[in-house]
């Protein structure tokens, strides 16, 4: 008898940007607003350069970038330091649960692309750079949308987060699947991409809907196919740089993927031998 059963043994998806809010608008919003709200202004571009770390981790970059360092002093009189750090997330938690109760919905392809695995019996897990008290109110809409991983794994649940492997490594423990190398991690921001590189897992980055190109669905489809290719070139490239093995545009696309590290699985390859490799896109 032909085994027909996938070579896939789990997908673990992140959250923002990848299977909810499309264009990753809530971080960005919640981050802009807690910082304005301290009087030290911070540019979209900085908040972006940093997403998929754990929030945490994510005001410590900023913060530590040198003219946001420099604008923080002149407001408060002193360097930051960690207990501003600590003033920062108390605010910042409430801020992430308005704003992302505002960019919950799911990205197009979400609910399908997640039947799909299921019903070739791939395990779906996830991982995200909130916290569990940001995902209070995303977890039980995404649910009601139809989209239910079996493990979530959030920031501070391990002792470090991305580019660490451990909160994908959390996931596969709980799930219970090995080995890596037939797991693929998918992620929107090329921190989770270096996750997934140091997991041993087949990483694949979402070019169009996350962190990268930065605009919400109306907007990106109303982009012509020239200006959507221009917008992701750089995504690509930064994908590439981080070790992805694949690139595709949306998770409505991930069938590309999953058959492409199937392909490459048959053959004998193994996850970042090769350069990624983009495979188009079909956001409509």
């Amino acid at each position: 008898m032909t085994d027909t059963r996938s070579p896939i043994a789990a997908v673990l998806f992140d959250w923002a940007g990848t299977m909810i809010d499309f264009g990753s608008r809530a971080p960005v919003m919640a981050m802009a607003r807690v910082f304005d709200e301290a009087g030290v202004a911070v540019e979209e571009p900085v908040v972006r350069r940093y997403m998929g770390k754990a929030k945490r981790e994510h005001v410590v970059a900023i913060l530590s970038e040198p003219e946001i360092a420099v604008r923080w002093r002149e407001a408060k009189g002193a360097e930051w330091t960690e207990a501003d750090v600590d003033a920062l997330m108390l605010r910042l938690e409430p801020a992430m649960q308005e704003c992302a109760a505002l960019c919950r919905e799911l990205i197009p392809g979400a609910v399908e692309n997640f039947e799909m695995l299921r019903a070739r019996g791939i395990r779906v897990g996830s991982t995200t750079g909130y916290t569990r008290t940001m995902m209070a109110d995303i977890i039980p809409a995404a649910a009601q949308q139809g989209y239910a991983p079996e493990v979530i794994v959030c920031a501070g649940e391990t002792a470090q987060g991305r580019p660490a492997p451990l909160m994908l490594w959390k996931a596969m423990v709980e799930m219970g699947v090995w080995p890596a190398e037939a797991c693929i991690a998918v992620d929107d921001a090329p921190v989770g991409i270096e996750a997934g590189r140091h997991a041993g897992m087949w990483s694949v980055g979402l070019a169009g809907s996350g962190n990268g190109v930065g605009l919400d669905h109306a907007a990106f489809t109303a982009l012509s196919a020239a200006a959507k290719a221009e917008r992701m070139s750089a995504v690509v490239a930064e994908f590439a740089a981080a070790g992805a093995d694949f690139v595709i545009e949306s998770v409505a696309d991930l069938d590309l993927a999953v058959a492409a590290a199937s392909r490459a699985i048959a053959q004998g390859s193994k996850p970042g031998a090769e350069p990624a490799r983009f495979l188009g896109g079909t956001t409509a």
